[in-house]
Parts: structure tokens; sequence; C-alpha cells
């Protein structure tokens, strides 16, 4: 049976200094319409894993304030162990790391930055006014297209998927509102899930077939701790933007606000093209 996204975040001692998950299918990044085995545990996953790996492992409590981490090889459908470590410890500010694979295959590596938030200046440019998303229709992807991943991801798309080539001269940019189908307070494991949770932006500039592509790094910079009334609901909507294509590489931007407007998070993305068949 397929875990739920709780059970799939659920990280437990291994008794050497690591915490033991058990890796399923399906949360595979493969394409419904293919084995889960054809593809990895998605990105957003183990982001959210290795953040919550160096939290727990280390006993951190302050907000994270940005995650960094490296998609080294794809992990398997298997237990898999993240080791955190302590790089500096401080009263305001911790730094740590985490690698998690399997055996001695690492399949990621990340950099975490922990802090306090303390009173001082305020200034967010970010704030955006935002239609409800209670105006827009849940808009599932494709079962043909979307990946298996998709199926603990409730979407709503703010102007439609423009899936190939509608975004065609014009600004490769795509709006969505997100949220994890069970429907929990957002929090930042979830938030970390679903800032990799829709295909990549220039997918709305090119026509089909899509240009297959690996994450190769991904950093997520969390503007604000998250409390469970930020979003109840668990509702974040997002904005991402294509930078660059090119020499078979695409870098994506992308921005989270919650229902109120503030900004929650921004995200950045290395993606490598994979050669195309023909």
């Amino acid at each position: 049976m397929t875990q739920t996204l709780a059970e799939a975040l659920t990280l437990t001692d291994d008794g050497a200094g690591g915490l033991k998950v058990r890796l399923d299918g399906g949360f595979s990044n493969a394409p419904r319409s293919a084995p889960q085995e054809r593809g990895a545990p998605f990105g957003g996953l183990m982001a959210a894993l290795a953040a919550g790996a160096m939290r727990q492992g280390l006993g951190i409590e302050a907000p994270l304030q940005t995650l960094t981490i490296q998609y080294l090889a794809a992990a398997r459908f298997e237990d898999a162990v993240f080791t955190p470590l302590m790089n500096r410890g401080g009263r305001n500010v911790a730094y740590a790391s985490v690698t998690g694979g399997q055996g001695d295959r690492v399949a990621v590596q990340a950099l975490g930055t922990y802090g306090r938030d303390v009173a001082g200046p305020v200034l967010t440019p970010l704030t955006a006014s935002l239609r409800p998303v209670e105006e827009l229709e849940p808009t599932p992807l494709d079962t043909g297209f979307g990946p298996w991943f998709t199926r603990h991801i409730e979407h709503r798309f703010v102007a439609g998927p423009k899936l190939f080539g509608e975004n065609a001269g014009e600004t490769p940019e795509l709006g969505c509102w997100m949220r994890t189908i069970d429907a929990a307070p957002l929090d930042e494991a979830r938030l970390l899930f679903l800032l990799d949770g829709l295909y990549p932006t220039y997918f709305t500039a090119f026509p089909a077939p899509p240009i297959v592509s690996a994450s190769v790094d991904l950093r997520a910079d969390l503007l604000t701790a998250l409390t469970p009334d930020i979003s109840p609901e668990g509702w974040a909507c997002f904005h991402f933007t294509t930078r660059d294509v090119g020499g078979g590489w695409a870098v994506e931007d992308g921005v989270a606000h919650a229902p109120d407007g503030r900004p929650l998070a921004l995200v950045r993305q290395r993606r490598k093209l994979m050669p195309s068949r023909g």
C-alpha cells in the first residue's frame, strides 16, 4: 500500500547516528503512464527529508532559513539513511549538513542554515494580491503526463496549466495554488515538498513532447517561520519563472505566498536537460 505523506516524512533513529526512512514508489517522479521504478523519489520529498533529518537528528528548534540541496544520484525505492552533522552551532544561527543515501551510494547532500527571528526593520516587497483559491477549480495533472508523486498534491492553476507552447513568445511563467492532499496546516516539510511540486516551467514555452530534465540542485530561502495559523488548510500560491534554457541546462525561480499574500519562500532550481531521442 502506498505511504501517506506523513508516513513518507517519518524518520526514525537507526542506532548509528543516522535517521532511517522508507522511500516508497508512490513518490516516484516517473509519469503515471510508466512503472514507478522508471523514476526515483522526487526532489521535493528528498529536500523535506534532508531538512527534517537535520532538525530531528541535531535537535534544532530554530526556523529553517535556507536549504541548499544537491541531487547526486537517483535513490532506490527502499530504506534510506540520512546522516546529519552540526557544522557550527550558535545561539542565533546554526549551520548544519546532511547526506542521504543507501549503503555507499549517496543520493543527496544538503546544507541547512537555521536561525531565530528577532525584532528589526521590515521590508516585504514580495507581498502580493492573490486571486482567492476558493475561486479556482481543482485541476489535476493528466494521468498520462503527471508524475506519481502528484497524487499527493492538489493543484489549482491561476490561469490554466499552459502546457506545451501556450507561453510561446511570452514570459515562461506559471501560477498555481498547491497543498498536500492531507490538507494539513502548511509546515516546513510540506512547503519544501511543494516547492518542487510542478513540472518545469519551460514546458509552457516549448511544444510537445516535453524536454525531460533532472534536478541537479535546489536552493530554498524561507522568509517567515511557518506556524499553523499561516495556512491552516495547507494552501500556498506559487509563481514559477524560467530564467534561462541553454547549453543543456535550465534555471528556474519561484516564489511562494501565503493565502493572505505574505511571502513564504524563494526557490531557485537548476536542471540538466536529458538528450532527446530521435
